[in-house]
């Protein structure tokens, strides 16, 4: 009795293992079908619901599951390039950055885009052609901290392992980011001195992989300053652009627009029914002196205040005024005259003005009208009201340049919802170091705004309501649950030390792989068939055993993928098809040796041990030498090689054990009282 359930054990604890380990790529299909018709319906808060409820059993589901390769299900093959340009720009020291240095990495940049050429190489040759005529020497631009060893080949050499460190990282980091994000064997490779190519397979969300990739993740806390110092420079910069004989451009507008205001004159001398209201009117208009251009028609005012200001009118300007916010931006506001009150501010421009603005600011004509320790950075997120616009209007924060704080310090970043208006957030946790700072920072700037800055843009920007003390904060503005998800694993995975570009962007299509799969299960079933319709007919009896060890064997293997985090690829179902052969290969050994055994005169039971005794050997040695060859195509080999020594080398483990012990368990638990099996041979053997 002991020995039955031995047996039975033997034959169904594999399975319920099986069925374990098998269970993630059922609930994996499951969530995934239903997450895929939530998202047709578009409903943001059904998908929303959908990834709170399910979001992180999905996940977990899908890292466990059997995944299908990128020939099989799609996916995207990507190109990168980092951008090491930026790099040595970003290396130079800020204040010593003049015309040129930009003009020598304007033409470094236009020589090595689309071409996989050494960028410092570039780099040193066009500064050798374009400075050192200047008498500049990269001593004038580059700092390695140490004054002593400093020199134009120290320089170079820092240079080549930070661009050598910089690739070197991007790959780690975009490894980190996809693997955390859910895709799993993920094929990733240098190409050249800055490329790096993947394959990612299963991706169908484009626009999320490529922010998921292109994204530096630069995560930096840093004090808000909207006060009247950036609207002073802000001021200063429409003077050094503002028509230098104001006279002549005055003169000239008037003049384009004398038939106009002569129209006015006469329209205003034809109504002298009102002409009490109007002249008071115009009695004020000249009184005020604060307004120069008060002697111009109405309508060309405008205009005439704009050439003047072409920097601050890319801006709307609210000042706050106790608990309100009034427009300074219009013709009687601050820029009028200069007077500049102190206090709180808050600006907005469309995209459009912004990226105008930014020009400006970084032209010759404006260079050192911005405080040196001040920047100005626009929202992540437009307006709510403008966002479906064609030019969206954002809300433009001035900030310190030197953040208080920066994203190293961040140990998780979890996805969640706020409870207060169940918007998706992202909640930090800091280390001790981080949190230690975290608490002097919130605690000396209490009622003051931070700013939470992710690649040069804020995502939100709270007043410090008390001293926080524990290192936790929180980054809001996202526009669902996907893109909070999104941004946990890009702050995680850590940040890039330079850019990176997508330069290459392949789709592989569902069809192809639905092709593929067809044909694979196609070529499977047949194998199969003809595999279990040999077995019956030759063996009979023992061929039934066989056949039903080899079904185990190809549910052992499933889950033998699932369990190392395997990729299930066309050639490696061409490892599973060889693996059903191998495995019925081993039992015709067996049955072989009980058939010849029988024919010498042995008992059933005798026959069994002596065929299973003697055919050992052969088996063994026969997987081994097979094993041998899969290890080495599985080291030497990449891509689809890899794929079928995967799931070749598990195959033999599974027909080991199949083939030697499922299928003796059950033959003994078969066996007949009578002592007769049929294994095929004659009837008087």
């Amino acid at each position: 009795m002991k020995q039955t359930w031995s047996r039975y054990l033997i034959i169904f604890a594999p399975l319920v293992i099986a069925g374990i380990l098998l269970w993630p790529t059922f609930r994996s299909y499951q969530l995934g079908k239903q997450k895929a018709e939530v998202e047709t319906s578009k409903d943001t808060v059904r998908i929303n619901s959908f990834m709170r409820d399910n979001g992180e059993s999905y996940r977990a589901a899908k890292n466990s599951s059997v995944k299908l390769g990128l020939d099989l299900q799609g996916g995207m093959y990507v190109m990168l390039e980092v951008d090491i340009v930026k790099l040595i720009e970003e290396s130079a020291l800020r204040e010593s950055i003049d015309e040129t240095f930009t003009s020598v990495i304007n033409k470094t940049k236009a020589e090595t885009q689309n071409t996989d050429e050494n960028v410092l190489e570039v780099f040193l040759a066009n500064f050798k052609a374009i400075a050192e005529p200047k008498g500049r020497s990269l001593i004038s631009y580059f700092d390695i901290g140490d004054s002593k060893e400093i020199s134009d080949n120290s320089i170079i050499d820092k240079l080549k392992r930070d661009i050598d460190d910089a690739v070197n990282q991007a790959m780690e980091v975009i490894r980190q980011r996809v693997d955390k994000y859910g895709v799993s064997e993920v094929s990733i490779q240098k190409q050249g001195a800055r490329r790096i190519v993947l394959e990612l397979p299963g991706v169908s969300n484009e626009k999320e992989m490529r922010d998921l990739l292109s994204g530096t993740a630069r995560l930096e806390f840093k004090l808000v300053r909207n006060n009247q110092d950036i609207v002073k420079a802000l001021y200063a910069a429409d003077k050094a652009l503002a028509p230098k004989d104001k006279k002549a451009a005055l003169a000239a507008t008037t003049d384009t627009t004398k038939k106009d205001s002569t129209d006015v004159v006469a329209k205003t001398d034809s109504t002298k029914a009102d002409s009490t209201k109007k002249d008071s009117t115009k009695t004020a208009q000249a009184a005020d002196t604060s307004n120069p251009y008060a002697h111009l028609p109405k309508d060309q005012q405008g205009k005439a205040y704009a050439a003047d200001h072409k920097v601050s009118t890319l801006l709307q300007v609210m000042f706050k005024n106790g608990n309100q916010y009034i427009d300074a931006t219009t013709q009687g506001g601050f820029f009028m005259t200069g007077n500049i009150p102190n206090g709180d501010y808050i600006f907005y421009a469309s995209r459009t003005s912004f990226d105008k603005l930014m020009g400006y600011l970084a032209s010759d004509a404006l260079r050192g009208v911005m405080p040196p320790d001040l920047q100005l950075v626009r929202a992540a997120k437009p307006e709510a009201n403008t966002a479906a616009s064609l030019d969206p209007v954002y809300q433009v924060y001035c900030l310190k340049r030197e953040a208080e704080l920066k994203g190293d310090v961040i140990t998780d970043a979890i996805p969640t919802f706020d409870p207060m208006d169940n918007k998706p957030v992202v909640s930090m946790q800091m280390d001790l170091d981080g949190a230690e700072r975290w608490a002097a920072i919130t605690g000396a700037n209490i009622k003051k705004q931070i700013a939470i800055v992710l690649d040069d843009q804020v995502y939100s920007a709270p007043v410090v309501q008390g001293k926080i003390p524990n290192g936790s904060s929180q980054i809001s503005g996202m526009a669902d649950s996907k893109e909070a998800n999104l941004l946990s694993v890009i702050l995680k995975a850590g940040a890039l030390k330079a850019p990176v570009q997508i330069i290459e962007e392949r789709v592989v299509g569902p069809s192809l792989g639905e092709d593929n799969i067809q044909a694979g299960i196609n070529a499977s079933i047949l194998a199969v068939v003809l595999v279990i319709a040999f077995m019956i007919l030759y063996y009979r009896t023992g061929g039934m055993v066989a056949n039903v060890a080899v079904l185990i064997n190809v549910i052992l293997m499933l889950a033998g993928l699932a369990a190392l985090k395997g990729t299930l690829t066309l050639p490696g179902i061409g490892g599973i098809i060889l693996t059903i052969g191998m495995a019925v290969d081993a039992n015709i050994l067996i049955f072989e040796r009980i058939r010849e055994e029988i024919r010498r005169g042995r008992g059933l039971r005798s026959a069994i041990d002596e065929g299973f005794s003697k055919a050992l050997s052969a088996i063994v040695d026969s997987n081994i030498t097979t094993a041998l060859t899969g290890i080495i195509l599985l080291i030497l080999g990449t891509g689809p090689i890899q794929g079928f020594a995967f799931t070749l080398l598990i195959g033999i483990a599974t027909t080991m054990f199949t083939a030697i012990i499922v299928s003796r368990a059950i033959l003994e638990l078969t066996m007949p009282a009578s002592g007769t099996y049929n294994f095929g041979q004659p009837k008087n053997a």
